[in-house]
């Protein structure tokens, strides 16, 4: 079992940054990598970026550039630091852990966190 704890999402005007912070505690060593995803009222969840545990990095392409994803081993936790944000990014961030090569599709993400909301006023 895999726990994930995401903080750091807010309230944010058009083009503000956040950052937010997945760490993960439990059996991790099975992880192959955390992905972000973003889920909009309405919408399907949607991927936003992923991060191997050797630092291998895989983006949606739409959002590279102004989303980074890093990662601190020693301390088990992958960053995603949003940048120049607009009001279409307001959804729920959510990390996930998979044990399988990194993956678009979020039935490919065996563990989940509970979500970060994120709002950005226009």
């Amino acid at each position: 079992q895999v726990h994930l704890v995401e903080s750091g999402g807010g309230f944010v005007q058009t083009g503000g940054s956040l950052r937010l912070s997945c760490a993960a505690s439990g059996r991790t060593a099975n992880s192959k990598a955390i992905g972000w995803f973003r889920q909009a009222p309405g919408k399907e969840r949607e991927f936003v970026a992923a991060i191997t545990w050797t630092g291998i990095t895989y983006y949606e392409d739409s959002l590279m550039g102004r989303f980074t994803i890093t990662r601190d081993n020693a301390k088990n936790t992958v960053y995603l630091q949003l940048n120049n944000l607009k009001p279409e990014d307001t959804a729920v961030y959510f990390c996930a852990d998979t044990s399988r090569p990194v993956d678009p599709e979020p039935d490919e993400y065996e563990y989940w966190g509970q979500g970060t909301q994120v709002t950005v006023s226009s």
